[in-house]
Formats: structure tokens, C-alpha cells, sequence
């Protein structure tokens, strides 16, 4: 029999005491590390030739399984992230980048709130508050529309500045008819929405609060000190080895060495945790680690709540319509246009207001005439991958060469060899959140076109806008610096090669969703993006005002009927209408 003294019994029964608080919180780890150890083990017993000459190594492997599940379960547990954007990574701009990066950084800048931290009572509330039609006469078609907004906080007071993210439209469902309008605020709680007339009939005002100015604060400051909400991992694997890190544009040198997989052509920084047992070239593939919880403050939380305050209509304090005369034949003086959007929607159609001329290609061997020779490069996010798809379905001529690439991922190639017709299509470099993409298919747009030989034959088509709307604006600007420099260069050797740019576009947006991807954020990549291409030879697909002025409702993906619309503007840029020249 063992005797213990007085003091060794204590100490046994706080240690007891110790496993009997700490231990239950664990028993789900241990059981998964026994459960995979076991698995793997009895992997090796079914899989060796010989038990009897790997029994050394096999213990070697159970252990470095274990230890790849633990560093797996890591994603599992809260992790220590870095909440400040590593601006000296990647190359130095020049000083004309410089003096760009600051002239669009100061043209997307949002009004701010005198006081900061408001209670909810306080921030705007699109219940109470509302908009009224100014006195507009007589309106007819080529003219404008014009509503006064006021915003109202929870108490029912007038608000005394701006900020707040508002969108508006003007529609007749009758007609199937809609634009977009442009809000213009006032920094003082008032705002006016200008709307042009381009068609007669009643039209139907609806004026939607995104987000409250306080709300559009607490996005703000995420982005600038929490830009690694959503966190990026990858596989490494020798043989039967393999460990999973911590991926993202910066990570903190201090926690474990990195490995720096900064692209040598246009110097965009990645970095992955180095693995403790394998090198960084062993490297499998790259995926979306997870996104962090626990963002906001309590206070910061109340500015969040579907059905409340996000993506809320605001309602008119009188009459929400007026009717619209078609347009006299004697031109009257009337007031400039506010604001002219870059189409409408007319009988379910899009009508651009400048440029091509819009055709409607319906039926499989219309459009296959219209790519008849050509080479159709898509690059960028789902929304691109989207036209892809939506061509492949609608177009059984063209079929797919199986490149075994995982689901929704790519790379993606359908041919059809009789029209001598290529589709490719490409995902943009990290950062991307899709769940699986193989390393040595992560290439950069930019890198992409370096390697296109161009010409009449050759259309490219890029969206790049989705996966940075959780960084800084910088890198944005960075990145779009180093495609646009491509698409010139590929412009200057084959003048006749056409691209086309997506632009952004609005979505389903609950509480959660608007710490990752509100549609603020994208209209402030939007703008950048516009800016950063404007008198470019590019054609650009504006995917935000054909969301925002369709009658369905905002989705990351849009349903077929906008796809069909924004195809057949790319396909009527492809095969443009040709103009009869006149006679004598």
C-alpha cells in the first residue's frame, strides 16, 4: 500500500481539482487527435507492403499527424491577428502614383459625424425619417426629377449631418421600366436625390437606407484596423506530411517565420506561416480560413440589425410618384442635368444612354455568330465566372475541356471548334475567398495579359472587386495600378484587342455580411475603379447601376435576367451595330 503525506494529498486533489475545471474543455480535442491518430494508422497497416520494415516510420508518421491536427485546429481557436495594413509591403509608388493615390483617397473620403460614439436613439433611424417631391411642374421625358430627403433619428429629430449611405431609383413596374438616381448629401441630414426623365408614364420614387453615417463609421474603422477579418490559410505537404498555416498580405513576424510568396513581376505581397516540419515550396493550395467574430463593441452592434436599420426604405411624406410627359417637340429651357446615368431599363432591357448601341442576341447560334473567331479571356472573381456559366448553359455548341479543377474555382476552357471559338476563364490572385484553389493556378491578372498576344480576335473581360473590400483602399488602388498598366501595354501592341471592366455591384446584406461585404465598401472600390480607368480604351460593364435600377432584389450573383443584360452589352461591343453611311 502507498501512504501519502498531508501534503502530498493536498497536492493531488488540486491537481484532481484542476482536470476536473480544465479537462471537459479539451476532451473534444483529445478525442479527435485519438480518433485521427487511429485512422491513420490503420491507413498504413492496409496501405505498406511490409508492417514489419516501417514500423519506426509509421510511429514517425502518427506523430507528425497529430501534430498536423493540431496546427489544423488552430482555425478552431481564437488566433492573435495584426490590425494595421502593412504599408511598405510591395513596391514604392512613384511620385505620380503618390499624388494619385491621394487624389482618389480624398475623392471617395465620407462626411463624418461631429460626435463619435452615438447611442442608437441618436443615429438615423429610416423609419422617421423621410422624403418629399419638390414642386415639379410640368415634367416631361429629357428632363429631371428632383426629391428633398430628411433624415430623422430614433427619437424623431431632425438629424444634423450627413454621412448616411443612401441609394435611390426611379421605376414604372408597369413599363418594367427603372434608373438609378444620384443622392447628393448635404453634410447637415439633408439630402437631394436627382433623377433624370427617359420615359413617359408614372414613375415611382424608392429611396433605400444602406447604412446609418454611424453605422458607415464603425465600416470604416474596421477597415483600417481590422483589415484581417477574413483570414486565408494553405496545405503543405511532403509524402505522408502535411501542416496548414496562416495566410494573408501581412502577418506578424514575430509569432513564426514567414514564407514570402511576393509575386517577382508586380511585386503584390502574400505571406504564409512558415511550417514547422516542411519547407515553404511545398506549398498545396490556398483557401479561405474562416472570418473573425466578436467585431463590434455593444454600442457599435445596435447600428446592425436587419429589419432596422440595413438596407431599410425610407417613405415619402407625401405623394411617392408623379407622371411624365413624353418629350414636346418644341425644346423648352429647362435646368442642366444633375446627373446622367450610364443607362435604363425599358421593357426589361437595358438601354445604354452613350456609346454602342444595344442589341439583343437571344438564342444559342446568335450569340455563337457573334464570337465566331474569337478568343473570349475572362479574369477576376464569381461575378465574371458567373458570365462563364451563363454562356455554357445558354450556348451548347460550346463545350467544356476538363481541366479537373475543383467546383467553382477553374481554371475554366470551353471550345466550340467549328466557330473556331475559345472561353477561358481565370480567378485573380489572392486575396480570394474561394474554398480550394490549387498554388500553382494562383496568377495575377496582370501577369495574365502580359501573355496575350492580343488583336481583333481577342476580347478580355476582368472583375476584380469582391475579395478587397475588407482592406485598406490602398491596396486596391495598388493592384488595379499594376492590371492597368497591363491593359496598356497589351493596348499599345494590339490596339484592336477589346476589354471590358465589371464594375461592382450591390448585394444581400445582413448584419453579419456588412463587416465583410456592404455595400458601402463596394461603392468606395467602385468609384477607385472608375476613376483609375477613365480615358482608357475599355469599355465598362456597370454592373451597380444595373443592379441598382432592376426590380429584383440585390444578390452578390444577380439572376439571369440582369447576366442576359450585361451580355448582350459585352456582345454588342463584340459585334457592334455597323451604321449605313449616307448617300450623296
Amino acid at each position: 500500500m502507498t501512504h501519502c503525506s498531508v501534503g502530498q494529498k493536498d497536492d493531488r486533489e488540486r491537481k484532481v481539482e484542476t482536470m476536473e475545471k480544465y479537462l471537459p474543455k479539451y476532451v473534444p480535442v483529445f478525442t479527435l487527435l485519438a480518433l485521427s491518430g487511429l485512422l491513420f494508422l490503420l491507413w498504413n497497416i492496409t496501405s505498406l507492403e511490409s508492417w514489419n520494415c516501417q514500423t519506426a516510420s509509421t510511429f514517425y508518421q502518427l506523430q507528425n499527424s497529430i501534430q498536423s491536427v493540431l496546427k489544423t485546429s488552430e482555425f478552431l481557436l481564437p488566433v492573435e491577428f495584426n490590425y494595421s495594413f502593412c504599408a511598405h509591403l510591395g513596391q514604392e509608388p512613384s511620385a505620380e502614383e503618390a499624388r494619385e493615390e491621394n487624389y482618389l483617397l480624398k475623392s471617395i473620403a465620407w462626411p463624418e459625424p461631429s460626435i463619435l460614439g452615438l447611442p442608437l436613439r441618436q443615429s438615423s433611424d429610416p423609419a422617421q425619417s423621410y422624403y418629399t417631391i419638390q414642386d415639379p411642374g410640368e415634367l416631361q421625358v429629357g428632363g429631371q426629377f428632383v426629391v428633398k430627403v430628411q433624415m430623422q433619428n430614433f427619437l424623431g429629430q431632425p438629424k444634423k449631418h450627413g454621412g448616411d449611405f443612401l441609394v435611390a431609383r426611379l421605376h414604372t413596374p408597369e413599363l418594367a421600366a427603372g434608373v438609378a438616381g444620384q443622392v447628393y448629401d448635404h453634410n447637415n441630414g439633408n439630402y437631394t436625390v436627382f433623377f433624370p426623365l427617359l420615359w413617359s408614364g408614372v414613375v415611382q420614387v424608392e429611396l433605400t437606407m444602406i447604412h446609418s453615417s454611424e453605422a458607415v463609421m464603425v465600416l470604416k474603422r474596421l477597415r483600417e484596423e481590422q483589415s484581417d477579418r477574413v483570414f486565408f490559410k494553405s496545405l503543405f505537404r511532403s509524402g505522408y506530411l502535411s501542416e496548414t498555416t496562416l495566410c494573408n498580405l501581412c502577418l506578424p513576424l514575430k509569432q513564426q517565420p514567414l514564407c514570402n510568396y511576393t509575386d517577382p513581376q508586380t511585386g503584390e505581397p502574400w505571406f504564409c506561416y512558415k511550417p514547422k516540419m516542411l519547407d515553404c515550396d511545398t506549398r498545396i493550395n490556398h483557401s479561405k480560413g474562416g472570418y473573425k467574430k466578436h467585431l463590434l463593441t455593444v454600442n457599435e452592434s445596435q447600428f446592425f440589425h436587419s429589419g432596422v436599420n440595413i438596407k431599410i426604405p425610407i417613405h415619402s411624406a407625401g405623394v411617392d410618384n408623379v407622371t411624365v410627359l413624353p418629350a414636346s417637340k418644341v425644346r423648352t429651357k429647362g435646368k442642366h442635368l444633375k446627373f446622367t446615368p450610364s443607362g435604363y431599363y425599358y421593357q426589361g432591357s437595358w438601354k445604354p444612354l452613350s456609346g454602342v448601341v444595344m442589341r439583343q442576341f437571344n438564342g444559342s447560334s446568335v450569340i455563337t455568330q457573334c464570337l465566331r473567331g474569337k478568343m473570349v479571356y475572362m479574369y477576376g472573381d464569381s461575378t465574371v465566372r458567373q458570365w462563364y456559366e451563363y454562356l455554357i448553359a445558354h450556348v451548347p455548341e460550346l463545350k467544356e475541356f476538363n481541366f479537373h479543377s475543383p467546383k467553382n474555382v477553374g481554371p475554366y476552357m470551353a471550345v466550340d471548334s467549328n466557330h473556331n471559338i475559345l472561353l477561358r476563364y481565370r480567378c485573380h490572385g489572392p486575396p480570394i475567398r474561394f474554398t480550394s484553389v490549387f498554388s500553382a493556378e494562383m496568377h495575377y491578372i496582370s501577369n495574365e495579359l502580359d501573355g496575350l498576344r492580343g488583336g481583333s480576335n481577342t476580347v478580355v473581360v476582368i472583375s476584380i472587386w469582391s475579395h478587397f473590400s475588407t482592406y485598406p483602399v490602398q491596396v486596391y488602388i495598388r493592384r488595379l495600378r499594376h492590371i492597368r498598366r497591363a491593359v496598356i501595354r497589351l493596348l499599345n501592341r494590339e490596339p484592336a484587342t477589346l476589354v471590358l471592366i465589371r464594375t461592382a455591384n450591390l448585394q444581400k446584406l445582413d448584419p453579419e455580411s456588412s463587416m465583410f461585404n456592404s455595400d458601402w465598401y463596394s461603392q468606395q472600390l467602385d468609384a477607385v475603379l472608375r476613376a483609375m480607368f477613365k480615358g482608357l480604351n475599355v469599355q465598362l460593364v456597370d454592373a451597380w447601376e444595373m443592379t441598382l435600377a432592376h426590380h429584383y432584389p440585390h444578390q452578390l450573383h444577380p439572376p439571369p435576367d440582369i447576366i442576359s443584360n450585361m451580355l448582350n452589352f459585352v456582345l454588342s461591343h463584340i459585334c457592334p451595330v455597323r451604321r449605313k453611311r449616307r448617300q450623296g
